[in-house]
């Protein structure tokens, strides 16, 4: 929900304590002055002072009465509030890691039990059963994965000699096993690539995102040269930190999208980086047909596609665009989609600077 900016907690508890401070010190001072003037006179003004001479003599020690409490008030306001305040802080902080899908810190609040420690109490509970969820699942995915990997494999290659020994009769029952095993086996190796990106499982290193994207182009460009598609690069040295081999799975399937979701001939794909003020820019552009802004916001959802964008062929498994997230994500970076005017994509992942502290690079979502 997006709200207006307003002061912090912090400032209205310090406001609060201050304003109490004074109505004290205000009661406290009318108090005192009405218990001097009891004894006051108008026919005795030599013996006592008059209440003029009273309030005059009064009013500048109350004065700097006041102006102390207001100091002390805000002062001693500010630093009990931001006390009082340091565990939501913490929990706040915890909560900001747990969105960026960090789920193994804990708050871990110490001292006797009050509300805010029973909050963060039942705040690592929750991150301990959904992580303890998560590490089920990918884990159940990972081996799923695995197990499917040697059958699918071994059909394959029983597939490949029937192939080659075959009759006219089973030639075409062949062909289409073959194709939807190849299809399995894909989709093996994408889950098993979605899983070791969202584990985080990799070696950091130094990666120049130009040298990944003209690997990647060079890859596809028989692909593109069958579909009649025409890829233009302008790669600036871009470096990054992070898994050469998933950058590099990344472009790659940016590049085959635009390839495959193209227009039936004559299309063009762009591939481009360089270095922005928030990080280092990977942009893939095509020509292809108009896309609703609406279809474009689940397009990185594992196993949706844009079907009435894709062609009968290397449609692939429906995870393209879910590993690349998947991979930005795990390199602490963004992933824009939008629509090209005139029809086709254009995909803007943008990730961290070598050299720069780690951040997520949310000015690519904008």
């Amino acid at each position: 929900m997006a709200r207006a900016p307003g002061p912090s907690v912090r400032l209205k508890l310090t406001l609060s304590y201050a304003a109490f401070l004074m109505l004290a010190g205000v009661v406290l001072l009318t108090a005192g002055y009405f218990s001097l003037s009891r004894g006051v006179h108008p026919g005795v003004i030599f013996i006592v002072q008059s209440h003029g001479e009273l309030l005059r003599s009064f009013a500048p020690t109350a004065a700097v009465v006041m102006a102390f409490l207001l100091v002390f008030g805000l002062l001693g306001g500010w630093l009990l509030a931001g006390r009082m305040l340091d565990p939501l802080t913490r929990i706040t902080d915890a909560t900001r890691e747990a969105a960026k899908g960090s789920l193994s810190h804990r708050i871990q609040l110490e001292g006797r039990s009050d509300e805010f420690r029973e909050l963060a109490d039942a705040f690592d509970s929750m991150l301990a059963r959904l992580e303890a969820h998560v590490v089920e699942q990918r884990r159940f995915a990972a081996n799923a994965s695995h197990e499917l990997r040697t059958p699918l494999a071994i059909t394959q290659t029983l597939l490949d000699v029937a192939r080659k020994h075959r009759n006219g009769e089973s030639a075409e029952l062949v062909d289409r096993l073959h194709a939807v095993n190849a299809r399995a086996i894909d989709l093996t190796e994408a889950l098993l690539l979605l899983s070791r990106a969202d584990q985080r499982a990799f070696t950091r290193e130094h990666v120049d995102l130009s040298l990944v994207a003209e690997e990647a182009v060079e890859t596809l460009l028989a692909l593109a040269e069958r579909h009649g598609i025409s890829v233009e690069t302008s790669a600036d040295t871009s470096l990054t930190v992070g898994s050469y081999a998933l950058l590099l799975q990344l472009t790659t399937n940016l590049v085959h999208n635009a390839i495959v979701h193209n227009l039936p001939a004559e299309g063009t794909v762009w591939v481009a980086t360089g270095v922005h003020p928030n990080g280092v820019v990977l942009s893939v552009e095509n020509t292809g047909e108009n896309v609703d802004p609406q279809l474009v916001t689940t397009l990185v959802e594992p196993f949706r596609r844009g079907t009435e964008r894709v062609r009968s062929d290397h449609a692939g498994v429906g995870l393209g665009l879910a590993i690349v997230k998947s991979i930005a994500d795990a390199h602490e970076g963004g992933l824009a989609i939008s629509p090209r005017d005139g029809g086709g994509l254009r995909v803007v992942v943008e990730l961290p600077a070598a050299g720069r502290p780690a951040a997520a690079a949310a000015a690519a979502a904008g």
